[in-house]
């Protein structure tokens, strides 16, 4: 019998739950490190049953009861078919499991289920739109690094490139290049130390100091100017209408609203509710559909 359901926001840097009871009254969430299917199978579960834990933790269970609960998932990586299904067979135990990418569950927590078009923006990017006649449209989310434009770890790959100008002397340096350098170890070898070990999520932990300095350092500027035409070529392959609300989502969302051309900005909208409530939406509609 399910008694429990969950909701997974899952990304490059970082997992989200939502807990709620069989009902869908919200009971409690809880956070854990990166479950993207790029960092493995086995880092993706552990990352999800630690932020379930904490959420079961938080009304008082000590121990995730499995065959009770029914779980959607909302994972970055979910495009790779064979990451997909290795990951539903590694299923430890949830009594029942829906699971598509991240960008779908931000679509549903965004718009409640309803036709709308999201842009998400954090470790990586992807846009999706769901049409009033029940289509579903997907742009970008090809992956880093030959895609996931905008993105935190696309900023990143960008201003460690810089860096890389600024110390052989074919660029000049400011406020950004000096501070990615200290985050990377302060020298040449200490970055190419770096460099050699960097994961997407290293990348994205570097769009920090691209956003500080956006409003003082020429090249910040600069990368964000283009995130913030990407997000608009994003949005109008998704919608050449304009006609569907769209909500930027994400961690980088809001911060990009600032550098969006003046005709996208114009067509967004705050989401209803984040990729975890989506996720909850998911595994409703999946248990109801199961039982019709």
């Amino acid at each position: 019998m399910i008694d429990y359901l969950i909701g997974v926001d899952g990304g490059g840097t970082n997992t989200r739950v939502r807990l709620a009871g069989r009902d869908g009254t919200e009971l409690a969430t809880g956070n854990s490190g990166p479950s993207g299917l790029r960092h493995g199978i086995d880092n993706a579960w552990n990352a999800v049953n630690a932020a379930t834990a904490k959420a079961f933790a938080a009304i008082g269970i000590d121990t995730i009861p499995l065959q009770s609960c029914a779980i959607g998932l909302g994972l970055a990586g979910v495009h790779n078919k064979e990451w997909a299904a290795a990951f539903r067979a590694a299923n430890p135990g949830y009594a029942a499991l829906v699971l598509d990418t991240d960008g779908f569950s931000t679509l549903m927590g965004a718009h409640g289920g309803r036709p709308g078009a999201i842009v998400a923006i954090g470790t990586g990017s992807v846009g999706e739109a769901l049409r009033p006649d029940g289509t579903r449209v997907e742009v970008g989310g090809w992956g880093f690094p030959a895609g996931d434009e905008a993105s935190g770890a696309w900023m990143g790959l960008r201003a460690i490139g810089h860096v890389e100008q600024v110390i052989d002397g074919r660029a000049e340096g400011a406020e950004l290049a000096r501070d990615v350098v200290q985050a990377c170890g302060g020298n040449r070898d200490a970055i190419q130390v770096w460099l050699g070990k960097a994961t997407q999520t290293d990348y994205a932990g570097l769009a920090r100091f691209v956003v500080a300095h956006g409003a003082i350092d020429p090249v910040a500027t600069a990368i964000l100017e283009q995130a913030g035409r990407d997000v608009a070529s994003i949005a109008r392959a998704l919608d050449p209408t304009g006609a569907l609300p769209l909500a930027l989502c994400g961690g980088l969302g809001e911060t990009l609203r600032l550098y969006l051309p003046a005709a996208t900005l114009a067509r967004c909208s705050p989401p209803h509710g984040d990729s975890a409530l989506g996720a909850l939406r998911m595994i409703e509609l999946h248990l109801k559909d199961s039982q019709a």
